[in-house]
């Protein structure tokens, strides 16, 4: 069973050990969970999607200079077929996307010395779309920060530890969109689970469903939709971090009967963050990493 999880007892100082306690029960047992209570404006969750939905409804011609393919940074559109992971068979999927990083301008030091994943964003016209995407991000930021923090707690590390590896991270916020399938519902598009790359993922969704994860004991299950909640998954990152102790969440979607759309939040490091078992984990399941390499080789085996 899902946990839902009330963010306010670890923001408000009401009970933040027996919150952290609570994400960590649910980050070892399944690594997801839903949190509830988190504090982002429901105006400002209605904007995301409705503005995700108008970007995505504009011709091809007009999201075609944003293409991600463009960008080595992680950054624009995603048109269908050119995310090639999680299809049936190896087919390609038919969602798009559209990806937002830490924006930056383009006389930037940090870009101007070439850093990994230090870009400006590519923007469509519309400056509604910027203004909603930019809040969003922003809160999005604090709230995985925030969880982090709650993550310290859990696993009896040193208040502000995680705190240098998110001063100025690669996180992500990817829109998507999946056309609906009313011709095969329930048909999975692929039983290959997806994982994601990051340390936490923090997704927004819009209702339609079909989000499965994979239990331990290795079936498929829904991961409900609860009113005013946002999804929360563990990722490879704070699962290496953990040396294994933290699940990252095999997960996988399903065809939708009528059009989805989402917004995942992926929380990854700093570029230069060196990602490696904690000191007080035992035995060293994984090598160290620099967080940049593993987000480049984890994003080259997703898109065409």
């Amino acid at each position: 069973m899902i946990q839902i999880l009330n963010y306010r007892d670890f923001i408000s100082g009401k009970n933040p050990d027996g919150f952290a306690a609570e994400l960590g029960s649910a980050c070892r047992r399944e690594g997801v969970c839903l949190l509830s209570d988190h504090g982002i404006p429901r105006g400002l969750l209605r904007d995301v999607l409705g503005e995700a939905n108008a970007f995505f409804a504009l011709p091809e011609a007009e999201k075609a200079p944003l293409d991600i393919r463009h960008s080595n940074c992680n950054r624009g559109w995603a048109g269908p077929g050119v995310e090639r992971a999680g299809g049936q068979g190896g087919v390609p999927l038919r969602k798009e996307s559209f990806s937002i990083g830490l924006d930056l301008r383009p006389d930037d030091p940090r870009v101007l010395a070439g850093e990994p994943f230090r870009a400006p964003n590519l923007w469509p016209e519309d400056e509604l779309f910027r203004d909603v995407m930019r809040d969003y991000y922003k809160e999005m930021l604090g709230l995985g920060r925030g969880l982090m923090r709650a993550v310290e707690r859990d696993l009896d590390m040193p208040q502000g530890f995680f705190q240098p590896h998110f001063s100025e991270p690669m996180a992500t916020l990817r829109l998507s969109h999946t056309p609906s399938d009313p011709a095969a519902p329930d048909q999975p598009l692929s039983e290959v689970p997806q994982f994601d790359y990051g340390a936490l993922t923090i997704v927004l969704t819009d209702g339609v469903g079909g989000i499965q994860f994979r239990s331990r004991s290795g079936e498929w299950q829904d991961i409900p939709e609860e009113p005013d909640t946002v999804m929360v998954m563990v990722g490879e990152v704070l699962m290496r971090w953990t040396n294994g102790l933290y699940r990252a969440a095999p997960h996988r979607l399903l065809p939708p009967a009528e059009p989805r759309t989402l917004a995942a939040f992926y929380l990854d490091p700093n570029p230069d963050s060196v990602v490696a078992p904690l000191p007080n984990m035992v035995g060293q399941k994984y090598p160290p990493v620099r967080a940049a390499d593993y987000l480049r080789a984890r994003l080259d085996d997703t898109y065409a």
